[in-house]
């Protein structure tokens, strides 16, 4: 046994508990939630107050939002009261950019996340394991877990449409069909800033069910049809635009490949396809689609792709990648026909 002294590298350590906490990122999932930043939206509150209104155990929300405290989500102004601080400002539900339903607290995942030994093993998605069926069917037929999943996405939508609309030229268009486009708000904010296109949404129908609302919100209903259908099916043909919008991440090469073969085979010669995506960097550069592209492993099977791993999908399914413009939160990645669609299986 070696008697040489190791020296204690407390930085390391440090830097390590803090990338190894359940804590933080549980705890700010459970409050986001529940909406504890709305009730300081007009000043700080003693817990007692705060859980009175909440419906919880206050000794355990003091205990949570000190620990949240400690992180510089919310202020501990006094003992027992708190405010907001500029991270926690966001997750109110009146913030411009509201980020409140971007963090749900889903059990499906955290239990799929439990199987992540096997996943690393095998290669394989850990929430088949976990629950008997995979993602897509789960959420099929869990209304509760596919309506905050909406959330979720409506939350994410409110933010790209700050950063993709203006670095685009969607103006183009006059009909764009969004394939997988949820239930409608990314399509409904780019209709709303462009009178004069129309929009046509496809989606399962158990997810365009709430459609009609969020496009009537947006003052758009007149101007979107509403498609109850699948990807991996024919879709409505002859549009100008055609929009996949962080839905190929969510399947593996072969799904992807038949989702841009079926959009191929509905486009024009001279129709484009807009790709919103993360696209994964090279080398030790930090970007979230890297913690992203794990989490959807553990999901779904599925990826996020390097630009050279997309531009090989799109040659195989008749399609060509003419420019990849970064934003401040995804890519896009304008796509034309190369050739005759190719049909797959």
């Amino acid at each position: 046994m070696s008697t040489e002294r190791i020296p204690l590298d407390l930085p390391a350590v440090a830097k390590l508990a803090d990338l190894a906490d359940y804590v933080t990122p549980l705890a700010l999932r459970a409050v986001a939630e529940l909406g504890v930043a709305d009730l300081l939206a007009d000043g700080p509150l003693p817990v007692d107050t705060l859980a009175d209104r909440l419906g919880v155990h206050a000794p355990t929300l003091l205990r949570t939002l000190r620990a949240l405290a400690a992180r510089g989500v919310f202020t501990e102004v006094e003992p027992g009261t708190f405010g907001l601080t500029p991270l926690a400002r966001p997750l109110r539900a009146a913030h411009p950019l509201s980020l409140r339903d971007a963090y749900p607290l889903l059990p499906a995942d955290l239990q799929a996340w439990a199987y992540f030994a096997e996943t690393l093993r095998t290669g394989e998605p850990g929430f088949p394991l976990a629950h008997g069926v995979d993602y897509w069917t789960y959420l099929a037929a869990e209304p509760e877990q596919s309506a905050r999943t909406d959330r979720w996405m409506q939350s994410v939508n409110r933010l790209h449409l700050r950063t993709v609309l203006p670095a685009y030229a969607f103006a183009r268009f006059g009909t764009v069909v969004d394939v997988g486009g949820g239930t409608g708000a990314f399509l409904a904010g780019l209709l709303a800033r462009n009178p004069r296109m129309r929009g046509v949404l496809v989606d399962l129908p158990h997810v365009v069910d709430a459609a009609p609302d969020v496009l009537a919100a947006a003052g758009v209903a007149d101007r979107c049809q509403v498609v109850p259908g699948s990807f991996f099916e024919a879709l409505p043909g002859g549009a100008d635009g055609y929009l996949l919008k962080t839905v190929l991440p969510g399947f593996d090469d072969d799904a992807a490949g038949s989702i841009l073969s079926r959009v191929r085979e509905a486009m024009r010669d001279d129709s484009l396809l807009v790709l919103i995506e993360a696209v994964l960097p090279p080398g030790d550069a930090f970007d979230v689609a890297k913690l992203f592209d794990v989490h959807t492993l553990v999901l779904t099977g599925g990826c996020h792709r390097t630009s050279e791993h997309m531009e090989r999908l799109l040659t195989d399914a008749g399609l060509r990648l003419v420019r990849v413009i970064p934003t401040a939160t995804v890519s896009v990645l304008e796509v034309s026909p190369a050739g005759p669609a190719v049909r797959r299986s």
